[in-house]
């Protein structure tokens, strides 16, 4: 079991949740039971499932929660493409994001390869 208060790549997840609200604070209120809810669950899901997953008994079962996580970052930026290709947010809106996205999935990539070690 692994302390996932400790590892960076929770805490790297709890910072894009900031992120993805912060973000969607900016959207239209007419998605406020559309795409915000759908990007803030799903931003919230990546660390959450980091934490579930460090709670389980093998390295093995640990990996399919991380492939989750990493699974809920390419639903996130498919999200932040689509808002951005409706006119909801700019470019580089989306770049920002999704940047913060892909840096958090190689760091769970990482991590993974670490645990088959």
């Amino acid at each position: 079991m692994h302390n996932f208060r400790e590892l960076k790549i929770w805490q790297k997840g709890i910072k894009l949740v900031k992120a993805c609200y912060l973000f969607t604070e900016g959207l239209s209120s007419s998605e406020k039971f559309g795409i915000i809810p759908q990007m803030r669950r799903t931003a919230v899901s990546i660390p959450s499932n980091i934490a579930e997953g460090s709670g389980r008994s093998s390295d093995r079962d640990f990996s399919r929660f991380l492939e989750m996580a990493i699974s809920s970052g390419f639903e996130l930026e498919t999200l932040a493409v689509v808002s951005c290709e409706i006119g909801y947010i700019a470019e580089t809106q989306k770049r920002e994001l999704c940047d913060k996205i892909q840096e958090l999935q190689k760091m769970i990539s990482s991590f993974m390869d670490n645990l088959k070690k």
